[in-house]
């Protein structure tokens, strides 16, 4: 049996406006039937609308305070990274314990997540992060990313329109035609492709920009207008179909290649991740500036350091009279579907990683090595450690 032995520990998570959960009662019932045995807290569903009974009823154990899931258990499961928990008055991360594994979403490349990786490092926990897990085959059940860019992508669209001072289709009224709103989608890989198909939906003039020739074929199949950037595919394109890091020469002939077309947006939705690096700036604070009063930006690649220069994560501001989101758990704006997604997608990872109660980590294998943050005390991931040099 897989988790022969092994506690699994579910923690409510504590992040401001944060409804979805690492397990549903069905992912419960698979890892009891495969030998765990799995603490619940209390309510720790309740936002995603499954109830503690449900839990119960699937072969949970609910437990009444998050010290004890984390102290009780070999592995924990978590939507978002570590975080102070100020009922306990004590940061995540301190509850946690030497041999520990933690499998979560750490984006450990994040400037404002190095303190606490490193803090897990010197904890001795075993952390693996969600976001390195790559886009292959074998991969496809377990790819939380993908999932969660899902739900990201609709939802961003629907966030900016309803800040928007204006229709987003155009409308006929009784004294003349309304223009329809022009969204700007930069990045198309899933949360960018699902953006731009919303935004059609809705009426919008839709324009997108990528590096990668297969990414803007896709975007163009669903209606969008596409910005030409310029890049040659051998700098853009890396292992898997990835966007690479662009040298900083490329990158400034990126940023004015949709330089015009930011300017004449309604609403931009910015989705460009480099795997396990900080996302790439393509709307500097000048752009911005420029751009009309009124207008929106989402910045949906927050977690990875945004795309927009000024935009202030986990924060809605307004800027030069332009709105700029930098919500960081847009997935949890939709709790019920992208915890459905996610707690299917975090056990299949757990259950490839386990075997007769162990959990293996073979440096060799590629998801492992892509999505191994902290190991032996030592801080391993190599976009978090290269993100560090840079600062």
């Amino acid at each position: 049996m897989k988790f022969k032995g092994l506690t699994i520990g579910v923690p409510k998570e504590i992040m401001q406006g944060e409804r979805r959960v690492a397990a549903t009662p069905d992912t419960v019932k698979k890892m009891v039937s495969e030998g765990a045995s799995v603490l619940m807290e209390r309510g720790a569903g309740a936002g995603s609308y499954f109830a503690d009974a449900s839990y119960a009823e699937a072969g949970g154990k609910i437990v009444g305070d998050a010290t004890e899931v984390f102290a009780k258990s070999d592995i924990i499961l978590k939507v978002k990274e570590p975080l102070f928990n100020d009922e306990k008055g004590k940061h995540e991360v301190d509850l946690m314990k030497k041999g520990q594994v933690l499998v979560t979403f750490l984006h450990p490349a994040a400037p404002a997540n190095h303190q606490m990786v490193k803090n897990l490092a010197e904890t001795g926990v075993v952390a693996l992060t969600l976001d390195g897990i790559p886009r292959i085959s074998k991969a496809q059940g377990m790819d939380a990313l993908t999932s969660m860019s899902t739900v990201a992508g609709y939802k961003a669209v629907l966030m900016a329109a309803n800040r928007l001072p204006k229709f987003m289709p155009m409308v006929g009224t009784a004294v003349g035609m309304i223009k329809p709103s022009n969204v700007l989608v930069i990045g198309t890989g899933i949360a960018g492709l699902q953006a731009v198909a919303t935004a059609k939906r809705l009426g919008a003039v839709v324009y997108a920009a990528d590096i990668r020739p297969d990414a803007r074929e896709q975007a163009k199949s669903l209606g969008a207008k596409i910005v030409d950037v310029g890049v040659p595919d051998e700098i853009a394109v890396g292992t898997g179909g990835y966007a690479k890091k662009l040298p900083d020469e490329w990158l400034l002939k990126e940023r004015e290649a949709v330089k015009e077309t930011v300017l004449d947006a309604d609403i931009i939705v910015l989705t460009a991740l480099i795997p396990g690096k900080l996302a790439p700036v393509l709307v500097t604070e000048e752009m911005v500036k420029e751009m009309r009063s009124g207008s929106a930006i989402v910045d949906v690649a927050i977690d990875q350091g945004g795309n927009c220069e000024i935009t202030e994560p986990a924060a809605v501001v307004e800027k030069y009279g332009v709105s700029i989101d930098g919500t960081k758990n847009i997935p949890g704006m939709v709790p019920t579907s992208s915890t459905w997604m996610f707690a299917n997608n975090i056990h299949n990872f757990i259950a490839y990683l386990a075997e007769d109660g162990k959990i293996n980590l073979d440096p060799e294998d590629e998801i492992v090595a892509s999505s191994l943050t902290t190991h032996d005390g030592k801080l391993v991931h190599a976009g978090a450690l290269e993100a560090m040099k840079m600062r």
